[in-house]
């Protein structure tokens, strides 16, 4: 029998389970994770915002230099964009 576990993907496209601030319990969303918002806390999220997108990948200008602050290694926001090496 396989279980059935929905994953949360924050905003950055980093399953919540696995972010750091989410493990230690210091997510300012709590469970809910994060998602498109104005987030002083969170570029990434302010950026998706503000382009109007749900996941900053599905952004046209990604990677771009909110991408370059991390949580995501850059290199692999480039080579998952197919604009990397």
């Amino acid at each position: 029998m396989r279980l059935k576990h929905d994953i949360k993907i924050g905003v950055c496209g980093i399953a919540c389970e696995a972010c750091p601030r989410m493990t230690k319990g210091m997510c300012p969303h709590g469970t809910r994770g994060c998602t498109p918002q104005v987030n002083e806390m969170c570029a990434v999220a302010t950026c998706a915002f503000k382009k109007g997108v749900r996941l900053c990948f599905e952004c046209p200008e990604f990677p771009c230099d909110t991408t370059k602050k991390g949580p995501i290694s850059y290199g692999y926001c480039e080579f998952i964009s197919g604009r990397g090496s």
